[in-house]
C-alpha cells in the first residue's frame, strides 16, 4: 500500500505549490522527487510554417536542451494566447512568459515607427546596422520603460500587398481599397498617404474578411501571406516591399527580473545566437514561396517602386516632425546604407 500513497502525496504537494506560487517561480516549487520544471509560455500569430514559426520552434528547441530539468520553453503560435496586444498585457500579467511583436510596438513607443517608415530598410544587412548603431543604444531602452524586456531583433520580413480590385502598379491604384493593417498608426498613415482606406485587424481574423469581402486586401511577407492561404482568398500580389518589419523577442522586465540568473542567461544568449537562423530561414522562404505563390494562380506584378517611395515622402516629414528624436532617427538609419 505504501507505493500507492507516495505518489499520491507527491501529486498533492506538487498541487499546492502550483496553486501558491506564482507562475514564473515554479523552478522553486519542489516535490519528494525534486524540482519541478519552470513551465515558460512563448506566444506568437504566425500560422504553421511561418517564419515565426520555424523562429520560435527552434529557440524552443535549443533552449530545452540547454536547461533540460530546469526550464522548458513551450510555443503557442496562430494567436492561441491572444492578439500581439494582449500578449503583451499577458507577459504583464505574467500569465505569458514570452511572446514575439512586429508593428505591435510602434502603437505603444512613438519611436520604434521608425521601421514603419516605407522603404527606409533597404535589406537584412542594413538592418543589422541599424541594430548595432541605433536599436539597441536609443530604441531597447524605450520598450523597458515601459515594463518590457527585448532579448533579441528576429524577422517578420519585407511586406508586400494581395486585393481582389487590380494590380497595384502605383499609390493611386490603392485608391479607395478597404486594406487590413495591423495595429501601427504609422503603417494606417502611410496606406492612407497612398489612397487606400486601410483597417486595423487582428491577424487571426484576415483570411475570414477576405473570403467574406469585409477586407478587399492586406500586406504582408510571403511567409505570413502563403502560410495563412491568403493566396486562396486573393487575386493579386503585387511585390511592393513596402516596409520591412522585425519581431522582437519580449519578456515582461519584472518577470524576467524574478527569474534564475542561469536560465536568464541562457534565453538570453540563445535568442541573440538565432538571428543568424531567422535570416537565413527568411531569405530560404522569400525565394521558396514566391515560386510557390507564382505556381498558386494568384497574378503577380512588380510596381513602381520609385512613385510609392515619392508618396512616402509626407509620412517622413510627420514622423520627424511628431516623434522625439524622429528626423535624428531617420538621419541615423539612412546614413547606414552602403
Amino acid at each position: 500500500m505504501q507505493s500507492s500513497v507516495a505518489p499520491r502525496r507527491q501529486v498533492r504537494q506538487g498541487l499546492l505549490c502550483v496553486l501558491f506560487v506564482p507562475v514564473w517561480l515554479f523552478s522553486s516549487c519542489k516535490t519528494e522527487s525534486g524540482p519541478l520544471v519552470l513551465d515558460l509560455k512563448l506566444g506568437h500569430v504566425g500560422p504553421p510554417g511561418s517564419l515565426f514559426e520555424a523562429s520560435c520552434r527552434e529557440f524552443a528547441n535549443r533552449v530545452n536542451a540547454r536547461l533540460e530539468g530546469q526550464a522548458r520553453v513551450t510555443v503557442f503560435g496562430s494567436s492561441q494566447l491572444g492578439a500581439d496586444m494582449t500578449m503583451l498585457q499577458k507577459l504583464k500579467l505574467g500569465t505569458v512568459d514570452l511572446s514575439l511583436p512586429s508593428t505591435i510596438f510602434s502603437s505603444i513607443i512613438d519611436e520604434f515607427g521608425l521601421f514603419e517608415m516605407p522603404y527606409l530598410v533597404r535589406d537584412r544587412e542594413h538592418m543589422g546596422l541599424i541594430e548595432a548603431e541605433i536599436f539597441w543604444k536609443s530604441l531597447a531602452p524605450l520598450a523597458e520603460r515601459e515594463g518590457y524586456k527585448i532579448l533579441a531583433i528576429w524577422e517578420n520580413g519585407f511586406r508586400h500587398i494581395t486585393n481582389n480590385s487590380r494590380p497595384i502598379q502605383s499609390p493611386q491604384d490603392l485608391s479607395g481599397i478597404k486594406l487590413r493593417t495591423p495595429r501601427g498608426q504609422w503603417r494606417i498613415r502611410m496606406f492612407q498617404a497612398y489612397g487606400a482606406n486601410p483597417t486595423p485587424m487582428p491577424f487571426s481574423e484576415v483570411f475570414m474578411a477576405l473570403q467574406t469581402g469585409v477586407m478587399d486586401g492586406q500586406e504582408n511577407p510571403f511567409t505570413q501571406i502563403y502560410n495563412a492561404r491568403l493566396h486562396e482568398v486573393q487575386r493579386f500580389l503585387s511585390l511592393t516591399g513596402h516596409v520591412y518589419t522585425p519581431a522582437y523577442l519580449t519578456a515582461s522586465l519584472r518577470h524576467w527580473a524574478e527569474l534564475d540568473e542561469d536560465v536568464r542567461a541562457v534565453l538570453q544568449d540563445t535568442a541573440r545566437q538565432m538571428q543568424g537562423f531567422v535570416y537565413r530561414q527568411a531569405r530560404r522562404m522569400d525565394e521558396q514561396l514566391l515560386k510557390a505563390l507564382r505556381g498558386s494562380g494568384i497574378e503577380i506584378n512588380r510596381p513602381d517602386l520609385e512613385r510609392f517611395r515619392q508618396a512616402s515622402r509626407p509620412v517622413y516629414e510627420q514622423f520627424g516632425q511628431e516623434v522625439d528624436q524622429g528626423r535624428q532617427l531617420i538621419e541615423e538609419a539612412l546614413a547606414l546604407v552602403r
